[in-house]
């Protein structure tokens, strides 16, 4: 299973924060390939299951049949890194950020940042995996009559067959598979509606869990093989991983219809603009006198310097106010820290998650400040959106 998963940078050469219990392996056109510890697993267990017609073909090789099954393992993933990295440099080409490339249990998955802006978007990206991974398999099983009968010709076979088997099961039109968001592609130009085409979409992927998790019952009767407990532990793993992305995408469909209503400047708060080394006694006073709900720091020109912090002044006691600038108890305004007023909807909320703070500085197109915006109160107005 793969496929792409539904940006200001913080400065410095910091580099980007990896998932719990993955590994760096290399980079591909900028972007990080990562590895899980998952992989290792599934490499084991497509060398044990390799290593009986790598027997067949070459008798007497001993435990080197179990190395050469784990290097078809490293071959068959290298091909599923080409599926990934043809979404991620489509994606890059059509102007989205990719953070990372992950090689899992399941396949791959690549994480573009974001989501698509166009229906055609979302069809390239996604339709160029499977044909990678057609086009793979089919150089593969061209290439085979080429080779000399043998342990070689075993190996490129089984990568013909395997990139067949990946591409045209990723074309099967259900999220999260690839096919899925072609199909939700096709929906959302034909409606207009993205939301809706992703719940089209994700319906597809739980129908597709539920046929799966009943193949074993018609397994026998339509291929004469019996079902044997590899499969049913097969069929369970990606049944329930097929049914729970897709349940998980239809809920984040429901929640992002809702997000349009999410605008900053209604919930932003009236702002009292004062300089840095006024006592903070005093700047709280005159906020109170002015109904203002937050406080700005300002040089001497206007220009914006720091975001008091509402929760460091509620734990400066009263009787040291006083005597303490309010510079101490702000929050530079630093790169990320400071939005548009206009922001709203999936953008707000992207950008809060890249840069994530308590309190934000709205300013209008020409700089000039127009209030503070604050989590606490974004996160309030988004549980009413979603509960209305």
């Amino acid at each position: 299973m793969s496929g792409p998963a539904d940006p200001a940078p913080t400065p410095g050469p910091s580099p980007v924060p990896r998932a719990p219990g993955t590994l760096r392996v290399g980079s591909i056109a900028g972007i990080d390939v990562l590895i899980t510890r998952s992989w290792l697993l599934v490499a084991l267990l497509i060398s044990l299951a390799f290593a009986p017609r790598i027997e067949l073909e070459e008798p007497g090789l001993g435990f080197w049949k179990y190395v050469a099954g784990f290097a078809f393992a490293v071959v068959l993933y290298l091909s599923v890194l080409l599926h990934e990295a043809s979404h991620a440099v489509t994606a890059q080409r059509l102007g989205y950020g990719v953070s990372s490339i992950t090689l899992h249990f399941l396949g791959g998955m690549t994480e573009v940042d974001g989501v698509s802006r166009r229906p055609r978007h979302e069809f390239w990206i996604a339709v160029v995996g499977p044909l990678t991974s057609i086009a793979v398999g089919a150089v593969a099983f061209g290439g085979s009559f080429l080779v000399p009968e043998g342990l070689l010709r075993v190996a490129v076979e089984g990568l013909g067959g395997a990139n067949l088997v990946i591409g045209v099961l990723n074309l099967v039109p259900g999220l999260p598979l690839d096919g899925g968001r072609v199909l939700k592609a096709a929906v959302w130009g034909a409606s207009g509606n993205q939301h809706k085409a992703t719940i089209v979409a994700a319906w597809g992927g739980r129908l597709a869990a539920l046929a799966l998790l009943a193949w074993p019952l018609v397994q026998e009767p339509l291929t004469g093989v019996a079902t044997t407990v590899l499969d049913l532990v097969l069929v369970f793993v990606l049944g329930l991983f097929l049914w729970t992305a897709a349940t998980a995408a239809i809920a984040h469909a429901r929640v992002r219809e809702r997000l349009p209503a999410l605008v900053a400047r209604p919930l932003a708060r009236r702002t009292l603009t004062v300089p840095g080394d006024l006592p903070l006694a005093e700047a709280v006073r005159r906020a109170q006198e002015a109904q203002a709900g937050s406080i700005v720091t300002v040089a001497p020109d206007g220009t914006p310097l720091g975001i008091v912090s509402e929760a460091a002044v509620v734990a400066m006691p009263a009787e040291r106010r006083p005597w303490v600038a309010v510079s101490t108890v702000t929050r530079a305004v630093e790169e990320g820290l400071t939005l548009p007023a206009t922001v709203a909807g999936e953008e707000l909320i992207l950008a809060i998650s890249r840069r994530p703070a308590d309190e934000y500085l709205l300013v209008e197109e020409d700089g000039r400040i127009y209030g503070v915006l604050t989590t606490a109160d974004v996160d309030r107005a988004f549980r009413h959106n979603a509960a209305g």
